[in-house]
């Protein structure tokens, strides 16, 4: 673990590899798992709000799912999270092609909405830990549903978070996303023998 801009970072974000490889995965995340993804409060008023945008994109079983449950669901650790499909598949998915895929994200891109998906859908596999004392912890969450993940990125060469730019600086801004790379860099730097 290292501190970059006073949060805790798992080092393994930036030595091992990960790159999305939806085509092998086809979206498993949204479907496997013990309880749905979390959010905060103000994801869950976003949902609300903006659901009239992205409910023709959800499969009716989804709509009725999060018209049963609400737009999140406290699970079983006390944390918000999506309603689920039947304790599996997220309420908030649709499946296109044989992939299950984000009908929010799906809306986003359409141009409907301007949220595009929870943050701890977009940051995965980074897990954000909010400590007592308001550290902030971003831990890597190895699931074995994302091996072709792991292999596309070693293949790639692509660090963990190089490959989630987009919602880290989303979530940390700019900033914080080069204090990664410098710190890439320096373990680089520190690891390769010198002569």
């Amino acid at each position: 673990m290292i501190e970059i801009d006073g949060k805790i970072v798992s080092i393994d974000l930036l030595t091992e590899h990960f790159c999305c490889d939806i085509a092998k995965c086809k979206g498993i995340c949204c479907v496997d798992g013990n309880s749905g993804a979390p959010l905060d409060m103000d994801e869950v008023d976003l949902l609300e709000e903006n659901y009239e945008a992205y409910k023709p994109y959800l499969k009716p079983e989804g709509v009725a799912a999060i018209e049963q449950q609400g737009f999140a669901v406290v699970d079983e650790d006390g944390d918000l999270t999506t309603p689920l499909i039947n304790d599996a598949e997220c309420a908030y998915s649709f499946e296109e092609n044989g992939v299950t895929l984000c009908a929010i994200e799906r809306a986003w891109r359409d141009g409907k909405l301007e949220f595009q998906k929870p943050i701890s859908c977009h940051l995965y596999p980074i897990r954000v830990a909010k400590f007592s004392n308001g550290t902030i912890g971003l831990n890597y969450h190895r699931w074995n549903v994302c091996a072709p993940a792991r292999s596309c990125g070693t293949r790639l060469g692509i660090p963990v978070y190089k490959s989630l730019k987009t919602p880290i600086e989303r979530c940390f801004g700019e900033e914080f996303y080069k204090a990664l790379e410098e710190a890439e860099k320096f373990i680089k730097e520190n690891r390769e023998p010198k002569n």
